[in-house]
């Protein structure tokens, strides 16, 4: 059984910076390709960004693209999301998902993953 344990949240400025970590336990981390998402108060969870395997293929939703940056770290079971020039929009619970049907992708949509963590929030103040 795969689990996913995110961190890095916190309650920041607008254009600040901050960066979530995801672990990633129980599986071998390189057969899965790892997504983030996120849910704002009233609203359905939507998709901030994905990359693949090996890091080699990675998507963005527009409204972070050019400030949000996906990652991982292979050899620590970690999936980063390094967000910068925050805004009060991008103010949500941040979840880090993990999709083994399709590892050479990097998939917008929440039904292909397989596992979900438990969210990390993040609040920006204008």
């Amino acid at each position: 059984q795969v689990q996913l344990v995110e961190s890095g949240g916190g309650l920041v400025q607008a254009g600040d910076s901050l960066r979530l970590s995801c672990a990633f336990s129980g599986r071998t981390f390189i057969n899965y390709a790892m997504g983030w998402f996120r849910q704002a108060p009233g609203k359905e969870r939507e998709f901030v960004a994905a990359l693949n395997y090996n890091g080699g293929r990675t998507n963005y939703a527009e409204s972070v693209k050019g400030r949000f940056t996906i990652s991982r770290d292979n050899a620590a079971k970690m999936v980063f999301l390094q967000m910068n020039n925050l805004k009060p929009e991008d103010t949500a619970v941040y979840y880090c998902a993990a999709d083994i049907d399709d590892a050479w992708g990097a998939a917008r949509l929440s039904y292909l993953y397989d596992y979900w963590g438990q969210g990390t929030q993040v609040t920006v103040s204008s």
